[in-house]
Order: C-alpha cells, then sequence, then structure tokens
C-alpha cells in the first residue's frame, strides 16, 4: 500500500496535482518548492487511509523524499569532505540571527542568503550566530564581544573590514522596491506619505522612514510583508533585490512587478581577523565549493519559490483590485 500511494503522489505532483486529486493552478504549483508540495499532497492523500496505512505510507514517503531533497539542495554526505574538527563551535556575527521556530508557528523563509549560507555551513563547521552589532572580530570597544568570524554585506570602505580577511562569497544584492503595475511611485521620493512593508531581517526598519518619509510596517518575513502588499496593505514592499528579481519570474507576480531602482549594492562575505589563518582557509575553501557548484543561485531559486509558496498558502483573500 505506500509503495502505491508515493507512486500515485509523484504523478499527481508531476502534473500539478494535489492528493485529493484537484489541481493546483500551474503558477502555485510551479511556485511551490518539492519538498513542501510533496508533503502538502501527502496531507490530503492519507487523511483518508487507515491509521496503519497512513504510518506506512509516510515512513516509505520520508524514505523517497529525503535523498531526493537532500541532493537537490546540493549537501554532500556528511557535510562535505575534508571536514575540519574543531573542539567548539565557531561564534559567527551576522546581521540578522534568524529566531529559533517556535513549535505550531509558520515555516517562514528568511531574508537575504546568509541566513541559508550559515545554515549550510553549520553542516560542516558547527557554528554558533550572534548579531553581528553587538560583535567584532576584535573586542576593542564597549559592549561588543568577541567573535571567530563575521558574515556580513559589505559596502565599499566598510570599517569592518580593516585589519581583517574578507572573503567574497559572490552574492551581490542591493534593496529594490515593488508596487502593483498601476501604482503611481516613479521613485523613491513618492514614497513619502506612502506605506511601505519591509521585513525585519532586511536591516531597514527606520530607513524608509527617515530618508523618505516613509510609513513603515515591519513584519517577521519576507513572506507576510509580500503577503500585505497583494492584499492592499501596503503601497510598495522592500527587500533584498537578488531573490525580488527572482520572485518576479513567476507568473503571478506579473501585477505586482512595477519597481524602483535598485541601491545599496553590497557584496556578502565573511570577514576573518588577518591571524587566524586556518579559519580563513577553511572558509576560503567551503565559499570555493559553493561557487563550483552554482549553489548561491540555486538557493536563491529556491528561496523565492519557497517565499512564493507561504504566501500562496496564507493568501485567503483575492489581489486587490
Amino acid at each position: 500500500m505506500p509503495e502505491r500511494i508515493v507512486s500515485r503522489l509523484r504523478t499527481g505532483l508531476r502534473h500539478g496535482r494535489r492528493g485529493d486529486g484537484k489541481g493546483l493552478s500551474r503558477s502555485a504549483a510551479g511556485a511551490m518548492p518539492s519538498r513542501a508540495a510533496a508533503w502538502v499532497a501527502a496531507m490530503f492523500m492519507m487523511m483518508s487511509l487507515p491509521p496503519a496505512a497512513a504510518q506506512g505510507a509516510s515512513v516509505a514517503l520520508a524514505d523517497t523524499l529525503g535523498p531526493a531533497v537532500s541532493a537537490q539542495a546540493g549537501d554532500a554526505p556528511g557535510g562535505g569532505a575534508g571536514a575540519p574538527a574543531r573542539t567548539e563551535a565557531l561564534t559567527l556575527g551576522m546581521a540578522y540571527v534568524v529566531p529559533p521556530h517556535v513549535p505550531g508557528s509558520k515555516v517562514r523563509t528568511p531574508e537575504g542568503l546568509a541566513p541559508l549560507l550559515a545554515e549550510r555551513l553549520d553542516k560542516r563547521l558547527p557554528l554558533r550566530a550572534v548579531p553581528a552589532s553587538r560583535a567584532a572580530v576584535a573586542a576593542d570597544g564597549p559592549g561588543l564581544r568577541k567573535v571567530d568570524a563575521l558574515l556580513l554585506p559589505l559596502g565599499p570602505g566598510d570599517a569592518r573590514a580593516q585589519d581583517a580577511v574578507v572573503i567574497l562569497t559572490g552574492y551581490r544584492a542591493g534593496i529594490m522596491a515593488i508596487m502593483r503595475t498601476d501604482t503611481d511611485i516613479r521613485r523613491w521620493e513618492d514614497l513619502r506619505g506612502r506605506t511601505v512593508c519591509l521585513a525585519e531581517g532586511g536591516g531597514l526598519a527606520g530607513q524608509m522612514q527617515a530618508r523618505y518619509g516613509a510609513i513603515e510596517k515591519v513584519y517577521r518575513a519576507p513572506a507576510d510583508a509580500l503577503l500585505d502588499l497583494r492584499i492592499g496593505g501596503c503601497d510598495a514592499t522592500v527587500h533584498d533585490s537578488t531573490m525580488l528579481e527572482a520572485l518576479l519570474e513567476f507568473p503571478e507576480w506579473r501585477k505586482f512587478s512595477a519597481r524602483l531602482p535598485v541601491q545599496q549594492e553590497r557584496d556578502l562575505a565573511f570577514v576573518v581577523p588577518r591571524d587566524d589563518t586556518g579559519l580563513a582557509r577553511t572558509l576560503e575553501s567551503q565559499v570555493a565549493e559553493w561557487r563550483q557548484s552554482g549553489l548561491l543561485a540555486t538557493l536563491t531559486r529556491q528561496a523565492a519559490r519557497d517565499i512564493a509558496f507561504e504566501v500562496y498558502l496564507d493568501q485567503e483573500v483575492p489581489d486587490c483590485h
């Protein structure tokens, strides 16, 4: 029985359908990440099964999807060959540390690529992330705590890169605003007095109000801010430009594809103390692997799909007209 169910599930996913036989829209199915799509379909299918059969099907499904999901994500078994032995966790300072998931709360994809890369690095080199606003690679100021490295978007002349080894990840992004295509917002200055939705991980809270006089609404994650844009709760939403460009490739976002020019472009980079040559070599090797495998582009596309799917699941009212 479980084998037949998994086979039916695979067939349904190839045709963009849920396990109950009711088809998803093509655009929604295209935005749905494989892992989420599989489990949503499984949920509908298993609801109609006896408990014993449902349990067997869930085990078979996990066995089937587990390796595929890992392979799709680009992970090597064991977290990468030649992982260095480290007696304690790497302390990594980041611009934003994603709060631990609360059981029962919605799963949300964070802003930008830094949290996703830190998650990947943790599989090879166990780490502990701390807010970079209270950290420095050299504890030479009041209130600063010593960290082993930083993972931050750096702009030209960033003081945090001075007297340190900077390892560029290859991910570059700025900030970009998107709106409905029938908007009258044409310039960043047109945001004055308008409602702008933000995600707390973008680090933009306060900036849109200070620079342009916008009315800010700050949400936990990009999906929440983007959902509010779709249902008419804000006039614009501002996020990581690289992620937004990938999101706007989905057909269901065409009506929200008006945009303002990208600004504040920065390079995501590791910053390591100059005297820690061992850690610098380890991170350089890891970044080289990511670049060679095309992981950054893969994670960007996957994040956009995940965010689109999160919005799709939560949107309970039609787009505003």
